[in-house]
């Protein structure tokens, strides 16, 4: 797409109003994109929920907050590891009790290139077990709420949907056969992806137009991703693409679930991201995905077996 509908610089967050009284709820604050996101958030006065793994690392994140924004920032936690199912429904269960409304859900938190096989302690492959169920049975439990508010949920994606295998691996999802780091990355990314697109077709079929779901990415961004959970390789790959002009800052990197979160009348059907060479940086705005992320007969079934993983069945 040439042309960008927030003009020549793109979508920026200088486009969200006051956001007093509004809750946003994030996985995987405590760096990256996801930490600036949060940061924007509570300059706008949102109330932030935190859901990260490491209770010590949330703690710091709220103390340097609260020093950069102010004390009166409205920020607060819930432990959670997405690579736990248990862990997730406890999380969630307690988001239903303490929290009164979620206007967004930001799908932030991932694992990325991990360079040998790892399975979860539910059986699963790691990168799909956090990236996808964790978040699939994370968004369906909150479904209710995020109803009940008129809310959204946004997925981040990533480019790498596309770089590997064109479908779901359905009879080896836990790669025992021909496992490597950026295939089954990809194939994470692209089960997430097609999640959301089938998620918005079935609101649509059950009329719960009120609620909103978004696809999107943050482009290739100077994150911590790659060094938590990449291999050596992968980590001096990226270390020398930080230096080239092939990559933006964390910062850059969360408006595109910002806009997701926040921007009024917002095509559903998009998938947004920077705009510029290869999607990596550049003006952030709508751009196209590959027909594959739309297979209705894929993700149809993708949805059918993420319900039977997570034995969670979403009520719509």
């Amino acid at each position: 797409m040439s042309t960008n509908q927030f003009g020549k610089a793109g979508w920026t967050p200088e486009r969200i109003g006051n956001l007093n009284g509004k809750t946003y709820v994030i996985t995987g604050t405590t760096s990256g994109t996801g930490f600036e996101a949060a940061k924007i958030l509570l300059s706008k006065e949102a109330k932030v929920v935190m859901l990260n793994r490491n209770p010590k690392k949330s703690a710091d994140v709220i103390a340097t907050l609260q020093q950069e924004l102010g004390k009166d920032i409205d920020i607060s936690c819930i432990q959670m590891d997405l690579a736990e199912l248990a862990s997730v429904k406890k999380a969630a269960e307690e988001m239903l009790k303490t929290v009164a409304r979620i206007d967004a859900l930001i799908c932030n938190a991932a694992i990325a290139q991990v360079p040998k096989q790892q399975i979860t302690v539910d059986g699963f492959e790691s990168q799909l077990g956090v990236n996808h169920y964790g978040h699939f049975l994370l968004q369906g439990m909150l479904f209710p709420l995020i109803e009940k508010s008129k809310g959204r949920i946004v997925t981040v994606g990533s480019m790498g949907y596309d770089m590997g295998i064109k479908t779901i691996k359905f009879d080896d999802m836990t790669w025992n056969k021909d496992y490597t780091a950026n295939k089954a990355y990809s194939q994470s990314k692209l089960a997430q992806i097609m999640s959301i697109y089938e998620l918005q077709d079935r609101l649509k079929a059950a009329d719960k137009t009120d609620v909103k779901a978004y696809a999107c990415h943050p482009g290739s961004s100077r994150t911590s991703l790659i060094s938590t959970s990449g291999s050596l390789m992968m980590r001096i790959i990226f270390g020398i693409m930080k230096l080239l002009p092939l990559t933006q800052s964390a910062e850059k990197g969360a408006y595109p679930e910002l806009m997701c979160a926040t921007e009024e009348n917002l095509d559903q059907k998009g998938f947004y991201g920077p705009t510029g060479r290869s999607n990596w940086t550049g003006p952030v705005g709508v751009h196209k995905i590959e027909p594959h992320a739309k297979d209705k007969a894929v993700s149809g079934k993708l949805w059918t077996v993420s319900e039977q993983a997570t034995g969670f069945k979403w009520s719509f």
